[in-house]
């Protein structure tokens, strides 16, 4: 239990910035799988399309925080590589 008020001031503003992370990854999360589902529909097309609106929302959780820089990194580049591979398929 706290006990100064700003001690309680940080469990209340605490739990706001949670929810709002909370949301934040949700979103990101959204995209990828959108991403991942139309890798794994063979849609290349819409893969990178997918992937053009994934990338600036997850480079937005790494500058609001909640996401490593290289952690959000990594993932881009694997899924760019899937699409990368699936665009080469498409065409040969």
């Amino acid at each position: 239990m706290a006990n100064t008020p700003q001690a309680e001031k940080r469990i209340r503003r605490n739990d706001r910035r949670a929810a709002i992370n909370k949301a934040r990854v949700s979103r990101i999360r959204t995209f990828v799988k959108k991403t991942e589902s139309t890798l794994a529909a063979g849609d290349a097309e819409a893969a990178a399309k997918a992937l053009l609106a994934a990338q600036p929302e997850m480079m937005r959780g790494v500058a609001k925080g909640v996401f490593h820089k290289n952690t959000i990194s990594r993932k881009i580049s694997r899924l760019a590589k899937r699409v990368k591979a699936l665009a080469a398929a498409a065409t040969a």
